[in-house]
């Protein structure tokens, strides 16, 4: 379902922990990270296609979450030509999103990431709020700045300040974002397993993800076939 320019609806999420840190999945059988995202079906409110987006990628129930945010308004961007499907090429542009804040009310062990036959990832993990910036594929990350720091006003507040700061940056309005966790490669591959610590089903661990871009999604072709765990299949993705 395509609009009248060639944008697809999308809705994409941001899940927060008790810490604020973001959830981060590993798309199954690559070494792309990205936040659940996927298309808004015919009839469906951007709403409804969140939370059914959230059971099917992430295993999550609308009572294990909180809705804190969402963006005002659709986020756009375009796909490069090399990774659109040659049927969709001339009228698939890209895609346009309405971004959700979410806050994690259950335990890390709710998460399921085999939820449904078809899942979407086969890992993932917690990182520091801006830490995406640093490591989504090229062409989304307009998106992904523009959402985080829309959504950044509303994280909630924690009585103890973080000195690590992401300094000067300000929310589309203008108005100061709260203190969050600044970005760093150190920070991103600082994450350790504690003994007897139990993973959710679904999960695995992997302390330090090796890509620095993330595989485009929903309608796109796969950017690293050659980091696939199988033989080598462009996966087609149809949300």
């Amino acid at each position: 379902m395509l609009d009248r320019d060639g944008f697809r609806p999308n809705v994409g999420i941001i899940l927060l922990n008790q810490r604020n840190q973001v959830f981060w999945g590993k798309r199954i059988r690559t070494h792309s990270w990205q936040f659940p995202q996927g298309g808004i079906d015919r009839g469906e409110s951007p709403e409804q296609a969140m939370f059914r987006e959230l059971h099917e990628e992430v295993g999550l129930l609308p009572d294990h979450v909180r809705i804190i945010a969402r963006t005002r308004d659709w986020l756009r961007y375009e796909v490069p030509d090399r990774y659109i499907r040659r049927d969709a090429r001339g009228h698939y542009k890209g895609q346009k999103q309405i971004w959700y804040l979410l806050q994690l009310m259950g335990h890390d062990w709710d998460l399921n990431l085999r939820a449904t036959n078809h899942p979407e990832f086969d890992a993932w993990r917690w990182n520091d709020y801006w830490v995406p910036l640093d490591v989504v594929v090229e062409f989304k990350r307009g998106v992904y700045e523009m959402a985080l720091t829309e959504l950044a006003r509303f994280l909630p507040r924690h009585e103890q300040r973080n000195r690590y700061l992401r300094s000067g940056m300000r929310s589309r309005d203008g108005q100061p974002v709260p203190d969050v966790v600044q970005p760093t490669a150190t920070r991103f591959n600082s994450m350790m397993l504690k003994p007897g610590m139990e993973l959710p089903p679904g999960a695995s661990f992997d302390p330090n993800p090796q890509s620095r871009v993330l595989t485009p999604n929903d309608g796109e072709l796969l950017a690293q076939p050659a980091q696939l765990m199988s033989p080598a299949k462009p996966l087609q993705h149809d949300e």
